[in-house]
């Protein structure tokens, strides 16, 4: 287990660390604060734009009709058309100081009428119609003008037009844009820094609950487990608090079967160190060689067992590590895995008398699993079978192909009674009267694998006679068309 000194390095490392990952705080911000910077130019060009349009409409009207009454002062002859200026220029074109004013009046032929030859022909590359107002841009003396013009026909000359034009600065109009943009940014410039702060503590108080959250898990005895109230906790944390009490409720399950397993397996392992010791200090007190060689047998029958013994926890640790070890798994064919496994259990047959046979599929058994936890499970299961039968008895090894891959391991044991059938499947638990040496961790090694590899482990009463059939159904992975049909291998006891 992790020592205080430890977990503060790991917590301090963590911490160095932090500035590789984003803060939600920072996170929400940005996401928050990010589109107003990106949006706010656009609308400031959008603005102005808007602005320009609003300063633009009347004073156009003002051009518009100044280029109306400039039309009315042309008088139309046989040969043409002739502009009578009025006795008041001034008047007509409204003239205030601000801007300068300029016009102009041509003939069918282009040539000039009145006015100021300064101001810019019309485009060649737009239609027009006669009697219509339009208007452009352009640009008088280095400076930005506003001109409204329209084509006036020629009365007596058919197909002959008349072009006016009036040209303004744009002064009064870029004052007027000035001011309503002034009138629209300038509380802008005001009210979004007041928003982003606003923002920044509303956000911060509204992550509060995270950090009352840690204060009060920080708070917590490492012993304490018990879930937290998620009648404290805002909606949206809810799902965290439940997960988190789902894993803490996890946790204490994993740490009470921890300790009984410590416990369990202290009280085990207690009585053949306590065999070892009196064997030895009984051989240490005899002075006859065949007394002491007895003690040196038994010994070394107690030692067989506690190596055992302490083999089969380890194996339960393992197949217990479902973290670490149910990821690593392979494509495995059963009948290749148990025909290589097998033969390690034929001198124990022999030495038994035992009638020991494998019924191979006749088709390849595909499952997906971890080797080093399947050869686990299957050695327990045949490990078993062998123990538990008697001299002259008969263990077959069996797998078939349904839905399911089958593996069947049957013999003619004493079998197990239905009501012991269930609590066979919990650490160190024997069924009385066996009379033979085991640790009673067997079937849950078998149990936590099983249940790793979705796998259903049933115990079955053979069809004949006394004994066992141990079934396990796995997942089977096919890889092509199945024949159920099996090949019987058996080895010779006699």
């Amino acid at each position: 287990m992790p020592s205080r000194e430890k977990l503060r390095q790991r917590r301090n490392k963590a911490e160095n660390n932090r500035g590789e990952y984003n803060s939600l705080f920072g996170e929400i911000l940005d996401w928050m604060l990010a589109p107003l910077m990106f949006v706010w130019p656009i609308s400031i060009a959008i603005i102005h734009n808007v602005a320009d349009d609003i300063a633009h409409a009347p004073y156009d009207k003002v051009l518009g009709d100044s280029v109306y009454e400039l039309s009315r002062q042309i008088r139309y002859t046989p040969v043409g058309a002739i502009f009578v200026k009025p006795p008041q220029m001034r008047d007509l074109f409204h003239i205030d100081g601000e801007d300068i004013i300029y016009y102009q009046v041509l003939g069918g032929a282009g040539e000039l009428l009145a006015g100021d030859g300064e101001i810019p022909g019309v485009p060649d590359d737009k239609p027009w119609k006669p009697g219509e107002m339009y208007y452009r841009g352009g640009r008088i003396n280095n400076e930005d003008v506003r001109v409204a013009y329209m084509f006036q026909p020629v009365t007596t000359i058919p197909g002959s037009y008349v072009t006016v034009q009036v040209a303004e600065t744009l002064n009064k109009r870029e004052a007027l844009t000035s001011r309503i943009l002034s009138g629209v940014l300038l509380p802008q410039f005001v009210i979004i820094p007041i928003a982003v702060v606003l923002v920044y503590f509303g956000l911060a108080r509204g992550l509060w609950p995270l950090k009352r959250l840690q204060e009060m898990i920080e708070k917590r005895r490492p012993t304490d487990l018990a879930p937290i109230d998620v009648r404290r906790v805002p909606e949206e944390l809810r799902p965290l608090i439940n997960a988190l009490n789902d894993m803490m409720l996890r946790l204490e399950l994993n740490l009470v079967a921890q300790q009984r397993f410590i416990a369990d397996a202290a009280h085990q392992m207690r009585t053949p160190l306590t065999g070892l010791r009196s064997q030895a200090e009984l051989a240490l007190l005899e002075d006859d060689p065949a007394q002491i060689r007895a003690c040196m047998e038994q010994i070394l029958v107690s030692s067989t067992g506690a190596a055992h013994l302490i083999n089969q926890l380890l194996a339960l640790a393992r197949a217990e590590a479902s973290t670490e070890t149910v990821h690593a798994v392979e494509r495995i064919e059963l009948n290749s895995l148990l025909e290589n496994l097998i033969a390690d259990w034929v001198p124990a047959a022999r030495l038994r008398r035992i009638d020991f046979g494998f019924e191979r599929a006749h088709v390849p058994l595909h499952v997906d699993a971890n080797p080093v936890l399947l050869n686990e499970m299957f050695k327990n299961l045949i490990d078993n079978a062998i123990k538990y039968t008697p001299r002259g008895g008969v263990v077959t090894v069996r797998l078939r192909a349904d839905i399911r891959a089958i593996f069947e391991v049957e013999d003619s044991g004493p079998g197990i009674p239905p009501e012991d059938r269930q609590r066979v499947f919990e650490r160190f638990y024997r069924v009385l009267g066996t009379q033979v040496e085991g640790s009673g961790l067997g079937l849950p090694i078998v149990s936590e694998i099983a249940e790793l590899h979705r796998a259903v482990v049933e115990l079955l009463d053979p069809r004949e006679g006394s004994g066992l059939i141990v079934r396990v159904s796995f997942p089977r992975v096919i890889e092509r068309a199945d024949d159920d049909r099996q090949m019987t291998v058996r080895w010779d006891t006699a």
